[in-house]
């Protein structure tokens, strides 16, 4: 007799997990996939106001704009390469990655290091990728944080609302980008 329950509770609760799994899997590919040739839309984007003391346009070697770029979103890892034009005219490509694991991630450029830190929203809706850039200017060590989320207004509109802490004060810009 006892043995029968612990049988019966035994098949209920495996037939139970097996009635989950694909709900738990589901949830893991629900997540928003930004994979894709992105290009900016100014018209749709807000670049807000620069920091106190920088005249607009001023960013202090920054590129304050948007940029088309493309995404590839495999497993656990976001790649985003653009390209730019730098100073003297020519054309500079960045590749960054994010881990999708709230692990850090570390991207080196031609301007310093940074460390980066990607977490998805409890929908799977929106990520957002908080990094830490650490530069040196004129002696000085300098640190700016930048927090920024990405989301799907529709499957062909990419948002990026970004908030810069920089010595200069708090920006805020929202980047609308439409899926080539």
């Amino acid at each position: 007799m006892k043995k029968n329950v612990i049988m019966q509770i035994l098949s209920f609760t495996v037939l139970f997990a097996f009635l989950c799994m694909p709900l738990a899997l589901n949830a893991q590919g629900s997540k928003a996939n930004f994979a894709g040739k992105w290009a900016f839309n100014a018209t749709k984007s807000d670049m807000g106001q620069p920091p106190q003391g920088q005249a607009q346009g001023q960013g202090g070697g920054m590129r304050m704009g948007g940029g088309d770029f493309t995404a590839t979103q495999e497993a656990n890892l976001l790649t985003v390469e653009s390209t730019r034009t730098g100073q003297d005219g020519q054309a500079v490509t960045t590749t960054s990655k994010y881990t999708l694991d709230g692990k850090v991630s570390v991207n080196t450029t031609a301007r310093g290091e940074s460390k980066s830190t990607a977490t998805w929203s409890a929908d799977g809706k929106s990520l957002t990728i908080v990094t830490t850039r650490t530069f040196e200017r004129d002696g000085q060590t300098t640190e700016m944080k930048t927090t920024e989320v990405w989301s799907l207004t529709n499957p062909t509109t990419l948002s990026r609302t970004s908030t810069m802490n920089t010595p200069n004060g708090e920006r805020k810009t929202t980047m609308v980008f439409d899926k080539k």
